[in-house]
């Protein structure tokens, strides 16, 4: 995928060769230019022409979901996502999970529905990535050509499992993975980085679907966890939040929220994937069942399928 602005095609000719640029913009008065080709070669001038000139249908098209009320991340959330993309991580098995994963699922499903806005990417790893040699996570953040500095472990001894971009509302990016004890750090060998554990994410990632992601001007195919058991996660996560409470009614709003959609829409049934949840996840989901009668009190059938599958 193109990274930033569409963008135009240009020749330059200053030291006596004449060369195909694309000049595009990264960020706000910020303009970028990477060669292209040798002037002469037109099949590689025509190539790159069309990628534009799709670039360029592609931003008009997102530009109108938008209006039609479809969740659109912003423009630093695509620069990663595209850069991601194009290294190949998705396709070598990583996911996108959070609130990033909700807005691309409502889309996906058609809804509408509030979300609140996110400055977090985080990205799981389920097993080891499918990568023919390991690739630098901080060399492909840094690709972006945005500016992101490692955010110190806790205790600040223990290794970075997250990137940040300067200022308290700047874009963080986590990178997850399963563990027994959430926050414990563990290498991530083919990315030459670490992650942080999150009880039962073998469970959220066992099944992972193929969508897409639309933020700023771009549609970017992704990975996301398996509806259903993202909001059997979410209920579950809404109760391990102890010390954050505004996270917590966020995961219990955003499974409610997936949960009447999936039924309502979709047709789909929790009493038949129950069976797959792991026990304390759904102990934990119980302890939810007032919040959740409150939550769903205007989407009658889905609190029936819970009030039956938690009882």
């Amino acid at each position: 995928m193109l990274p930033g602005t569409p963008g135009h095609l240009m020749v330059r000719s200053g030291t006596g060769y004449r060369y195909w640029y694309r000049r595009y913009n990264t960020l706000p008065n910020r303009e970028v230019e990477d060669l292209v080709c040798k002037d002469g070669d037109e099949e590689a001038v025509q190539a790159m022409r069309s990628r534009v000139e799709f670039s360029a249908w592609s931003q008009r098209q997102v530009r109108e979901l938008r209006r039609l009320g479809f969740q659109v991340a912003d423009k630093d959330v695509s620069r990663l996502l595209v850069e991601l993309h194009n290294k190949g991580l998705f396709v070598a098995g990583l996911v996108l999970v959070g609130t990033l994963a909700f807005m691309a699922w409502l889309n996906e499903l058609g809804a509408v529905a509030a979300s609140p806005r996110t400055q977090d990417v985080d990205l799981a790893r389920r097993q080891v990535l499918r990568l023919a040699a390991p690739l630098s996570f901080l060399d492909a953040v840094e690709g972006t050509r945005l500016e992101f500095f490692p955010v110190p472990g806790m205790p600040h001894t223990a290794p970075s499992t997250s990137v940040k971009r300067p200022g308290a509302e700047g874009l963080r990016v986590d990178v997850l993975m399963p563990g027994e004890v959430l926050g414990a750090v563990l290498s991530v060998p083919e990315l030459l980085w670490h992650a942080q554990t999150v009880p039962y994410f073998d469970y959220l990632l066992a099944e992972v679907r193929e969508a897409a992601v639309l933020a700023g001007g771009h549609c970017i195919p992704v990975n996301l966890p398996a509806p259903d058991r993202y909001v059997w996660h979410k209920l579950y996560s809404s109760t391990a939040r102890v010390n954050d409470p505004s996270k917590a009614r966020k995961d219990l709003m955003q499974a409610a929220t997936l949960a009447a959609v999936l039924v309502e829409q979709d047709e789909a049934s929790f009493e038949a994937t129950a069976h797959e949840v792991p026990p304390i996840v759904m102990a934990a989901a119980r302890t939810r069942l007032p919040q959740l009668r409150e939550q769903l009190a205007a989407h009658p059938e889905t609190l029936a399928q819970f009030e039956r599958t938690l009882r």
